[in-house]
């Protein structure tokens, strides 16, 4: 037998050192040899009180639980007898060892959760602001609202914008060659002889912004009514007259020459 090498210290009671006795003779607890370990575990008490250690009393009581087990099973027993004397320890030394087991693995759980806090619940008052209670079947009611209103919203746009926008865009400069046409044919015209023919608003507004252009630029000239007045438009009366003095002419955003060129 190994020498004894074990402080009492080391052992947390005689289960803890019994249990290491029979890892060392690599024996199994169901079927304890129990005089090698009875041995075993009395020599280390024995060497343990040579060294003058203060032995706990519960090592020495399993001791000599120890040699009482032992002791019987010296003893001759009848064959139908099924006790065994060790079942008591066996048991024991089980259970033992699924302690330590389990120790093993709750120590680094409670080494990480042992520092935390465990807050109370936190009591939620009712909120009676509003303590109506809302059926299923109002919500689906509101809901569909609400949709109904947002689709009557998008026909009414559509309805009040689609005729603006499916208007036909009428350009100015088809207007200006048309009243330049015009105003040369005629020498001198008034501004309803040069939007007289119009008949749709659009083309009403474009012969009317084409006027103005060429107004604005001194392609045609106002009359003058010999009355001294400002010349300005002021009715459908108003007479305009060709400007021939193309050096005269300001900047305009349209193209005048090309325009000129092509009536």
């Amino acid at each position: 037998m190994d020498a004894i090498t074990y402080r009492l210290d080391q052992f947390e009671g005689p289960l803890d050192l019994l249990l290491t006795l029979i890892q060392k003779n690599k024996v199994s607890i169901t079927d304890i040899p129990i005089s090698l370990i009875c041995d075993q575990y009395v020599e280390y008490i024995a060497e343990a009180q040579r060294l003058d250690m203060d032995v706990a009393a519960e090592f020495i009581v399993m001791a000599s639980e120890l040699m009482l087990i032992k002791s019987k099973m010296l003893l001759p027993r009848e064959e139908d007898d099924e006790d065994d004397p060790r079942a008591t320890l066996t048991d024991a030394l089980l259970r033992y060892q699924q302690a330590k087991e389990a120790a093993a693995k709750l120590s680094p759980l409670y080494a990480y959760y042992s520092g935390r806090m465990v807050k109370d619940t936190d009591e939620i008052s009712v909120d009676k602001t509003y303590v109506h209670d809302q059926e299923v079947t109002a919500l689906c009611t509101a809901v569909r609202r609400i949709i109904a209103y947002n689709n009557a919203l998008e026909r009414a746009a559509t309805t009040t914008f689609t005729p603006m926008i499916s208007k036909p865009i009428i350009p100015v400069e088809i207007k200006i060659v048309s009243i330049l046409r015009t105003i040369e044919a005629r020498g001198i015209a008034t501004l309803e002889d040069l939007i007289i023919d119009e008949v749709t608003l659009p083309d009403l507004i474009a012969s009317f912004l084409g006027v103005l252009e060429l107004v604005k630029i001194r392609k045609l000239l106002v009359e003058d009514d010999g009355e001294g007045g400002d010349n300005a438009l002021l009715s459908s009366s108003t007479r305009f007259i060709l400007n021939t003095d193309d050096s005269t002419l300001g900047e305009s955003e349209y193209d005048i020459s090309e325009l000129t060129s092509q009536h």
